[in-house]
């Protein structure tokens, strides 16, 4: 018994000590350390509130700031010891609560330009650093909570455009770096306030993915999507003012299945809410107006009485692109195909109001050539039909 109650205590005390230690270094020597290393990997001034060391290794960070980049109220991070001996860095979970994320796309060239260019445009050598083996990581889970991502779109007009992403909650488990052959877990729930004062759109995904093999599958809701204050993407091809569209709300929700690194996500996008801005007295119809509310019509005789859009985009998992031009390529291929796929028979034309047929469709076989030259370009076919539809008005409008 006395030799046992020894060794409990030699063990106890080297824990102390160690424990101790430990609290000493971070107090002087921990800080500059973390934050140097910060800077060395994000090139932005880095700061640190405060940190201790919690029993047995976990540590505590509070008031995290990098420049410019992100400002964090709390980190909890937990490693694992038994991992340390097998090669890895790794945690038992990576608690972080209130951070906020900034980026900027299309910053100006000078801001661009890379410490190692400024060195060599000075007439000075940049020194060509050393490469460093990659850290072998694993996080067993990765938990975020109240967080908030704030993105400026510069390279959209002069002002550019700002979408902000709040209240994220978001969850990760097994993930590998380099990768392995394991599933990576996620979840995430966010917020979108579209403007100051307006309805707030929401975030949900969930699903996993395989790094190593390129596999995943996943799902992705996006419900209230502001589309008047998206315009700035799509003004070159669709005219609000002219259409007269002060709102328009939209849901939309993708299935993603990748295998091999080839993604192929099932979309579906639906209109919800679209409000117009009324006529005055004085005021004519547009053009642009007469075709929206064609288009509109159209698609709601499709679609019993709906206005949606389902498209599929194939791309790479690895490299994955997305734009508004899939959902413009997709818009096109619904009215010009849809039609001469019987998906639009005479019993559904009869929906489309009488005075817009007269005046911009002659019959079934016209549908895809009725449609769109200025508010949603189609092609050459429907701009030669649009164009003979509405000659004697612009002709008239000329001459006023």
């Amino acid at each position: 018994m006395k030799l046992r109650t020894k060794i409990i205590f030699i063990v106890f005390a080297v824990l102390v000590f160690f424990f101790t230690s430990a609290q000493l270094f971070l107090i002087f020597k921990g800080r500059s350390i973390i934050v140097k290393q910060l800077e060395s990997f994000t090139g932005k001034k880095a700061a640190i509130g405060s940190f201790r060391l919690l029993f047995p290794l976990n540590l505590e960070i509070k008031k995290l700031d990098i420049e410019g980049l992100a400002k964090i109220d709390y980190i909890f991070v937990s490693p694992s010891i038994s991992r340390l001996f097998t090669g890895y860095l790794a945690f038992n979970e990576l608690r972080i609560t209130r951070p906020e994320f900034s980026f900027e796309k299309g910053l100006s060239p000078a801001a661009e330009v890379p410490l190692a260019a400024k060195s060599l445009s000075a007439g000075t050598p940049a020194p060509t650093p050393a490469k460093q083996p990659a850290p072998r990581l694993i996080f067993k889970r990765i938990s975020v909570r109240e967080g908030r991502i704030n993105f400026i779109d510069r390279t959209i007009g002069p002002e550019g455009i700002r979408i902000t992403v709040k209240d994220i909650n978001f969850n990760l488990t097994d993930l590998y770096l380099p990768a392995h052959s394991v599933a990576t877990n996620f979840d995430l729930q966010a917020k979108i306030p579209w403007q100051e004062g307006a309805e707030e759109g929401s975030i949900e995904a969930d699903g996993w993915l395989n790094l190593f093999k390129k596999d995943m599958a996943a799902s992705v809701k996006i419900n209230d999507i502001n589309g008047v204050y998206l315009y700035p993407y799509y003004s070159n091809w669709v005219d609000l003012e002219k259409a007269r569209i002060e709102k328009a709300k939209l849901n939309f929700t993708s299935i993603i299945n990748g295998v091999d690194n080839n993604l192929t996500a099932e979309c579906h996008l639906e209109l919800t809410d679209i409000v117009r801005r009324p006529l005055s007295a004085e005021e004519e119809q547009t053009k642009a107006a007469k075709i929206t509310d064609t288009v509109l019509e159209i698609f709601k005789a499709m679609n019993q009485g709906k206005i949606v859009l389902d498209f599929t985009i194939r791309t790479k998992m690895d490299r994955p692109e997305f734009g508004f031009g899939n959902i413009k390529m997709a818009f096109e291929d619904k009215l010009t195909k849809g039609v001469k796929g019987g998906k639009l028979d005479v019993k559904n034309m009869l929906l489309i109001p009488v005075k817009l047929m007269e005046s911009t469709i002659k019959g079934a076989t016209d549908v895809s050539k009725a449609v769109i030259d200025g508010t949603f370009a189609i092609g050459n076919e429907v701009k030669k039909s649009v164009e003979d539809s509405f000659k004697k008005e612009s002709k008239e409008e000329e001459k006023k």
